[in-house]
């Protein structure tokens, strides 16, 4: 098995080191292999990456970042097309915006032994206005099909030169080689934030360099003058980087992708002062305070004053005044679906027209809050698909939600969300830590993750046929973002099509007097019921019959598979779901055995199973609990935690054994 390993690594490397990396001199070994040797489930593979990102200077603009990017991409099945289009981001500010210049892109697929180019056209192109910040410029390359390489290299022209874009090594398919270099003049000084658990080391060097200055004198005689500069050079040169694969519970996977983000700190030209563009946390609050669009829109109040002191005359009790604010804002104003901490058309636009950004409603409810005289905030979020704000940086937050100081305790609040509570936030902003911004400027770090358990109590009745057929009736109450998630997914739907999609769930489950109670009351919890009839759910063998008293409701799947985790368990927040069932056995029929008791803890009180089980007279009644106590749970806990869940599994499995009288 070693000499197996060791010659399919031989021969990876000599494929490898027979590579040519010029642009378009893609082989045909290269189109003929069938699949990545080091990972025969990849359905692409980056052959090749190659990134440099360097400042150019002319005496119009001054310096100006250029990024040049070369990927090839060999396509090994239909699951990989999504490979052939590739997305940028480009901003857009002022009228000043980045550009996307000098494309080539080739589709290379092997026709009867012969290499077939076909070029990427104009109608593969397609821009996009995202916002009045953002466009989108994507590519979608031609003919593709399993087997194809995809090649493209481009430029990026950018007058933002702080906006340098993170170097990525670490991708959801393997990269064979990565080739990437970072030159800044030494007039640059940047931090350098490096995150993920691939060990990259870079090679550092410095070369002269110069930039020339030309002109007219006075007597109209032309000069030409050099300044001498230092440039500083960063490499990388990586190969066989394996793909970082997403798993299930993780807040963003992007958050442990091996990369390297260089962000300008200050700039140092001669005989000029120091400009300083990202220092601190407190510099960031500030200049997001300072901007137009957030702390100008928060001090407004005319627009809403008479609204809010009709609506709160007789009430002075501060949690009262707090849950009418909140509710009328709900109902108000929608969320047109568009993030951001700064406000796009103002909230006086949006109160007026009843539709709005995340800032334009969260700003306009923490205004009416402080103007009912409650100690109320903003607070910045970084959705989970935004990622961690590890480092001070004004594109560390994209969101927005409301902060109040209660005697009762403190509350937060998200009015976009038509079905969410006072601190039970849309799943989309549990990330870590928000950032609460103070009347001063000042900030302080709120935990976004909920403390309270929500909770799921099961009610099941079940009647067992001498043929294995069960029937009976389901009832369910939900609690916090239990029932947050299921008014999310039920109420704005079509009721048929919902209650098909949760006969599909449960392979065949037939539903009747289906019934939903406090969809629209927030204040209360949800319940669910239903009555159902599922053939074959017992197994006859001979005399005996055989089920697991969980019947379609079991787990039957570990979401935990890898041997190891380097990265955190991430539920979002801490559930408890409560089980208690009874089964009638079908007449002619006796309990020869049922599972044992146990129960089952994480360590550290991060979990418990309870398993509780007894038959008697026909009955059987099982009584289950299953509670993770902790949103996150951190790597150390993860062998601990699969096993948990492999015992639960088992355990939920366990088959109860009838016999014929």
């Amino acid at each position: 098995m070693k000499l197996t390993s060791l010659l399919v690594t031989f021969c990876f490397s000599l494929t490898v080191f027979a590579q040519d990396y010029h642009f378009g001199k893609v082989s045909k070994e290269e189109l003929q292999e069938k699949f990545n040797p080091l990972d025969s489930s990849a359905s692409a593979t980056y052959l090749y990456k190659y990134r440099k990102s360097f400042y150019q200077y002319d005496e119009q603009n001054g310096f100006t970042l250029i990024t040049e990017v070369h990927e090839r991409i060999k396509i090994y099945n239909q699951e990989g097309f999504d490979y052939a289009t590739k997305s940028n981001r480009l901003s857009v500010s002022g009228g000043s915006d980045e550009e996307i210049r000098n494309l080539k892109a080739y589709t290379y697929s092997l026709v009867d032994g012969k290499i077939v180019e076909t070029k990427l056209s104009k109608d593969g192109i397609f821009k996009t206005e995202l916002s009045k910040y953002s466009n989108e410029y994507k590519f979608t390359m031609p003919n593709i099909k399993a087997g194809s390489i995809v090649e493209y290299k481009y430029r990026i022209n950018s007058p933002f030169i702080y906006n340098v874009d993170e170097f990525v090594f670490q991708h959801d398919i393997p990269v064979k080689k990565i080739e990437a270099r970072f030159e800044a003049p030494e007039y640059f000084s940047f931090k350098v934030n490096v995150r993920g658990y691939l060990r990259v080391m870079p090679k550092k060097s410095a070369q002269s360099d110069k930039i020339t200055f030309t002109g007219r004198t006075e007597d109209r005689s032309f000069y030409s003058e050099d300044l001498n500069f230092t440039k500083h050079i960063t490499e990388y040169d990586i190969e066989n980087v394996p793909p970082l694969k997403d798993e299930p519970y993780v807040n963003n996977i992007d958050n442990y992708r091996s990369s390297v983000k260089y962000e300008l700190s200050y700039t140092k030209y001669p005989d000029a002062p120091i400009k300083s563009y990202t220092t601190s946390w407190p510099d960031v609050v500030n200049t997001i305070y300072d901007n137009s669009n957030f702390g100008q829109e928060l001090n407004k109040k005319g627009y809403f004053e008479d609204d809010i002191d009709a609506l709160i005359a007789t009430v002075s009790d501060p949690l009262q005044r707090t849950a009418l604010i909140f509710n009328y804002v709900k109902n108000k104003v929608k969320w047109n679906g568009y993030y951001g901490y700064g406000t796009d058309d103002g909230v006086k636009k949006a109160y007026k027209e009843q539709v709005g950004n995340v800032a334009e409603i969260n700003l306009m409810l923490t205004a009416m809050l402080q103007h009912a005289g409650l100690r109320a905030y903003p607070v910045l979020v970084s959705t989970r698909e935004h990622g961690v704000p590890l480092f001070p940086t004004l594109e560390g937050y994209n969101y927005v939600v409301s902060y109040v100081k209660l005697i009762e305790g403190n509350m937060l609040l998200d009015a976009t969300s038509k079905f969410s509570t006072p601190n039970v936030l849309p799943f989309r902003t549990l990330n870590w830590q928000g950032r609460v911004i103070a009347e001063a400027g000042g900030s302080t770090l709120v935990d976004l993750y909920p403390k309270q358990i929500s909770k799921n109590s099961v009610f099941f009745m079940g009647s067992l046929t001498k043929n294995g057929d069960l029937s009976g009736g389901y009832r369910s109450i939900k609690k916090n973002h239990k029932a947050l998630s299921f008014r999310e997914k039920f109420i704005d739907v079509d009721r048929d099509d919902f209650i098909e999609k949760l006969e599909n769930k449960y392979d065949g489950l037939e539903i009747s007097d289906y019934e939903v109670k406090n969809g629209l009351d927030l204040g209360k919890p949800i319940v669910e019921s239903y009555k159902f009839v599922k053939e074959s759910q017992a197994d006859i063998i001979g005399d005996k019959m055989y089920f697991s008293p969980l019947f379609f409701l079991k787990t039957t799947d570990n979401p935990f598979k890898l041997s190891e985790r380097e990265f955190p368990v991430d539920f979002g927040y801490p559930s408890k779901t409560s089980s208690k069932i009874n089964i009638s056995i079908p007449e002619g029929y006796k309990i020869e055995s049922v599972p044992e008791s146990v129960a089952y803890a994480l360590p550290n009180n991060l979990g418990k199973f309870v398993y509780r089980i007894q038959g008697e007279e026909g009955k059987i009644q099982l009584s289950l609990t299953s509670e993770i106590s902790s949103a996150i749970i951190t790597p150390e806990y993860y062998e601990a935690l699969k096993a948990y869940f492999a015992q639960m599994i088992e355990k939920e499995n366990e088959q109860i054994v009838l016999s014929r009288i």
